[in-house]
This record gives C-alpha cells, sequence and structure tokens, in this order.
C-alpha cells in the first residue's frame, strides 16, 4: 500500500497561516514527521491565490526537500505553478491531479513531459458522477487521452471518488464496485483515494475510516492520501495485506509487531 501523505495542505488553518508566514519550521517538522512514518509521497498544496500559488508551492517543495529525500506530490490544478515547482524537485514528482474538468486539461502535457505517475479524478465537466457505471465511462475516457500522449497506464492513480457516507447510504458500495471494475478493466492502473472522505460529517469517523480501508484495499486500492502517522491507518494496512496475501511470511506484520506499533 502506498500512502500520499495529507497534512501539508493550504486549506489547513495552521498550514495557511505557516505559509503565509513563512514558518519554515512548522512545515519542515510536518514533513518529516510524515516522511518517518513511511509515506510514499508528501503532498504539497498551497492552497493560495492563483498569483501568488507558484511562488508559494516553490517554497513548499524546498522546504520539503531540505529535510527528507521522500517524493513530493504536487497538488495543484494550476500549470503555471506546477510548472514553476516542477523546476525545483529533485526527484520526479507526483502530480495531483489530472481529470477531465475543462480547468485541469492543461496539465496533462505536464504529466506527459516529466514523466510523472498522476492521480486521476473520475470527472468530467459535469463534476462527480454517482453510479458506478459513469465512472468507468469517464475513466475509459481519462486513458484513450492519457495513451494518445503515451502516458502509461501503470503512472495513473484513478480516484473513483469517496463521497460522504452521510450523504448516501450507497456511497461506500458504488465506490468498492467501481474499484473492482477498474481492476477488471484496466488492470495495469493504480487506485486511490481521500481515505477521510468516507466519513465526512460523521461522529467517530476514525472507525469508518479504518473499516472502509480494509474493505477497499479487499476491492483492490492500492494507495491511499491519509495520514501515515495515525495508527489506526497503520495497523489496518498490516493486518489488511496480511490476510490479502500481501505480506509474504507475515514478515512486515511480525516486524511492526516487534517494533512496538501494536502496543497501545
Amino acid at each position: 500500500m502506498k500512502i500520499i501523505a495529507e497534512k501539508i495542505n493550504g486549506t489547513r488553518k495552521r498550514v495557511a497561516q505557516a505559509i503565509q508566514e513563512r514558518d519554515a519550521a512548522f512545515i519542515q517538522g510536518l514533513a518529516k514527521e510524515q516522511a518517518e512514518a513511511g509515506a510514499t509521497w508528501l503532498d504539497a498544496n498551497a492552497g493560495t491565490a492563483p498569483q501568488r500559488e507558484p511562488e508559494d508551492l516553490i517554497w513548499l517543495v524546498e522546504n520539503i526537500q531540505a529535510v527528507t529525500d521522500t517524493p513530493v506530490s504536487l497538488d495543484s490544478a494550476n500549470p503555471k505553478a506546477l510548472q514553476a515547482a516542477i523546476k525545483v524537485v529533485k526527484k520526479t514528482p507526483m502530480i495531483n491531479s489530472i481529470s477531465l474538468e475543462p480547468g485541469r486539461i492543461d496539465v496533462f502535457p505536464i504529466v506527459a513531459e516529466h514523466k510523472c505517475p498522476a492521480v486521476a479524478l473520475a470527472m468530467d465537466e459535469k463534476g462527480i458522477p454517482k453510479t458506478k457505471e459513469e465512472r468507468i465511462s469517464i475513466i475509459g475516457r481519462l486513458l484513450e487521452k492519457t495513451r494518445s500522449m503515451d502516458i502509461p497506464d501503470g503512472n495513473l492513480y484513478f480516484d473513483p471518488l469517496a463521497m460522504t457516507i452521510g450523504t448516501g447510504q450507497e456511497n461506500a458500495l458504488v465506490f468498492f464496485e467501481t474499484i473492482r471494475e477498474i481492476r477488471a478493466k484496466f488492470p495495469e492502473v493504480h487506485v486511490t483515494c481521500g481515505l477521510s472522505n468516507i466519513s465526512f460529517g460523521l461522529p467517530a469517523r476514525k472507525y469508518i475510516n479504518r473499516v472502509f480501508l480494509a474493505l477497499s484495499m479487499q476491492a483492490g486500492l492500492d494507495c491511499a492520501i491519509t495520514n501515515p502517522n495515525s495508527k489506526d491507518i497503520q495497523t489496518t494496512i498490516l493486518a489488511a495485506e496480511l490476510l490479502l496475501n500481501q505480506d509474504r511470511y507475515c514478515l512486515k506484520y511480525t516486524r511492526a509487531f516487534r517494533a512496538g506499533v501494536f502496543e497501545e
């Protein structure tokens, strides 16, 4: 299971403050703790106005890279910000994200040129589709475009869009069914999601999130945008990989146990 660490996001009040005040120590602390927790990529989302986003995203990348060599996920739909930030990254970044929404069309050439892995949202000009069939149709159209640009299927991390269960009792089931269909039709792609979206607006969210994670992994999820420092997330991934025959000889699980990961 690959993790896109979610904490460096300008939509969070404390992170926005750090970006505004150029509090490098705070950003570096977030980067270091998420990297040490085993993140595959560190998401960098400035969340600022388009005219200042290029400068802010560069600042985030430079501070992340000052304390870790974990690759960065450049989280923006602004081509100018992506083009500016990609010049200072030391390792090939992930691009988060592409879709068939009109505002994100200009991001495709950046992914193709730099041969980046990319999160691909199952969305088009109509917004978020409600059914499995609509999402699979959009994913098929996305693949037509990426293949025409020589972007390998294996570089794409499709997000079927987990919607809160609080506004639709069937939302989790639609999500699981979509993952299974993706796995059957497009076996080389990856599947990811913003994990906590499923529980938005509900109490005791961590219980929903960890069960949703395990069920999603069984359906075929192999990446998640989440908090790698969460003990609930860490232990759920270890146990699910063990039960899904993704942990040879139970080595990861037993090593984590000896390291005290499962202790209260």
